[in-house]
């Protein structure tokens, strides 16, 4: 009988550089190869997804979502941070509102509200009633204050109803001796555990006023957010927050060109500015086509002008495209033209390479450059982010989160299913809103152009902390089964095979009748 050679396994499942190069005569994506089980004493539960992108940009989890309008504005990007990933807001919008979307992230829940919203002795609480119906307020108690900021009292709720529209701010308020403050020099190195603390020893007490030697009311604090914070600190997966404690944020820019058909130097480093100055900790200059001289130029002036800022381009899925990039001074770089569900640029310009190959040979040149590389687009299951994360340090999905409350896209109902719009920042539509420049269009769509993408609708899912929790257990999953303990060790551990069409149908249910269909990101 004969022997079983040692080492069968070696000569099946082979690493990347191996598999790649022996399969180089062909294109591979996510469903045309599989990953093989090695010897594990990793149980799911413990492995850890971190990753740093960039000096300073450090995720808990490597999932990012697409910077897409109908996918994240600050609502999708204060849910990803929280779960320790990270949103890159769309420019398909007026900069001054990116600005604001921008700003709505980095002080999300800061943990003390520096600039409280505040009323007026002599206001009537019939304008306090007109203001938290004008500005949509989801609260309803107020610090009162004299014109110089110093504290005099305290609005309770209980009384802004419209029964007492009539009465004045100062008639009602709760006076100054009995409104709970603390000196803004006691809150120490840990005002959140010195706050959580103050509402543990007084009960039924939600609200602690911060001041100064002076009186002048300097924040807010609130005990849910407190709550949540402390909450946070025992999670697994931790949100993703910068120095200052805020959640981190990302928005593209655009390779915005003047009147003359040049860079708009000045607008972009004015723009880019103001991002920074709200805390931005990353920018992306996102076109469909990255490896051109735009994007270059754009990049190294972006890099000239903010030398500490990290900086993601693409998109690229060539070794060239990634050298090119990081020599213009990009710190990440996203690997991908073509692969997203609403793509149709390979259909349209018969460009791009599929996913996994264009994601062996960029990482290569990556890891020469000591850049990261992100894998953007294609993914449709957390098995899918397994296999990319054997080579690339992040995702970018879009259509996963497509369909999730947080996301922009209006809502529409079909014979009682409700959905949620979705298109490609190529689509016609999504061109004309403002995103021509990334594929190389003028602005002003009066001539026939080919779009490179399409609108379409994608099934309502709810939350995203529902879909990351699914995706990040598949990840996890998929780690432990390779005896992974990190995402460098995924890399590094990974043996790949390809698969038959006959062997992807075998991996899903086939041959029964499904009583309940598992959620879309499993």
């Amino acid at each position: 009988m004969a022997t079983v050679p040692k080492d069968i396994d070696a000569e099946f499942y082979l690493p990347a550089d191996e598999f790649f190069r022996r399969n180089r005569d062909v294109a591979l994506t996510y469903d045309d190869v599989t990953l093989a089980t090695l010897y594990s004493e990793i149980l799911p539960r413990d492995t850890q997804l971190d990753v740093e992108l960039a000096d300073g940009l450090h995720l808990n989890i490597p999932i990012i979502s697409a910077d897409m309008d109908t996918v994240t504005e600050s609502r999708m990007a204060i849910a990803m941070a929280l779960n320790g990933g990270l949103g890159l807001i769309h420019y398909n919008m007026p900069e001054r509102q990116q600005l604001s979307e921008v700003s709505r992230v980095k002080y999300h829940v800061p943990g003390m509200i520096p600039d409280p919203i505040t009323v007026y002795p002599d206001q009537n609480i019939a304008d306090v009633l007109k203001m938290i119906e004008e500005r949509k307020f989801t609260f309803n108690t107020f610090p009162v204050v004299e014109q110089s900021g110093k504290l005099i009292g305290l609005l309770s709720g209980h009384v802004v109803k419209p029964r007492y529209a009539s009465r004045k701010v100062a008639e009602v308020m709760i006076p100054r001796a009995q409104v709970h403050t603390i000196n803004r020099k006691e809150l120490g190195r840990d005002p959140i555990g010195r706050a959580d603390r103050f509402f543990t020893e007084h009960p039924g007490i939600h609200k602690l006023l911060v001041v100064d030697d002076q009186d002048i009311l300097r924040g807010l604090f609130t005990m849910n957010d407190v709550e949540r914070i402390q909450m946070e600190r025992k999670a697994q997966f931790k949100p993703a927050r910068d120095a200052n404690y805020r959640l981190i944020c990302g928005a593209a820019v655009s390779a915005t060109r003047n009147a003359f058909g040049e860079l708009d130097r000045d607008r972009i480093i004015n723009h880019v500015g103001g991002l920074v100055e709200r805390g931005v900790d990353v920018v992306a200059v996102s076109t469909a086509h990255g490896h051109s001289k735009g994007v270059g130029d754009t990049v190294k002036m972006l890099r000239d002008a903010f030398p500490k800022l990290p900086i993601m381009a693409g998109n690229v899925t060539s070794a060239a495209g990634v050298e090119y990039l990081a020599d213009c001074g990009a710190n990440i770089i996203k690997v991908g033209q073509g692969p997203g569900s609403i793509c149709t640029t390979r259909l349209v310009a018969g460009v791009g390479i599929p996913q996994l190959t264009a994601l062996y040979v960029c990482s290569r040149a990556a890891a020469r450059k000591k850049v990261s590389i992100l894998a953007d687009g294609g993914i449709n299951k957390s098995g899918d982010i397994v296999k990319a994360l054997t080579l690339a340090h992040g995702v970018v999905c879009g259509g996963l989160f497509a369909g999730c409350d947080e996301a922009p896209g209006e809502i529409v109902e079909i014979e009682g299913k409700l959905y949620k719009q979705y298109r490609g920042m190529g689509s016609l539509a999504a061109m004309k809103a403002g995103s021509a420049a990334r594929y190389g269009h003028k602005p002003n769509l009066t001539q026939k152009v080919a779009p490179e993408g399409i609108e379409a609708l994608k099934e309502a899912v709810g939350s995203v902390d529902r879909v990351l929790a699914q995706l990040i257990g598949g990840i996890q999953s998929g780690m432990g089964y390779l005896g992974a303990r990190n995402l460098a060790e995924l890399r590094k551990k990974a043996r790949f095979i390809r698969v038959t069409a006959a062997g992807m149908r075998e991996a899903g249910p086939h041959d029964v009748i499904e009583l309940k269909t598992k959620h879309p990101a499993a």
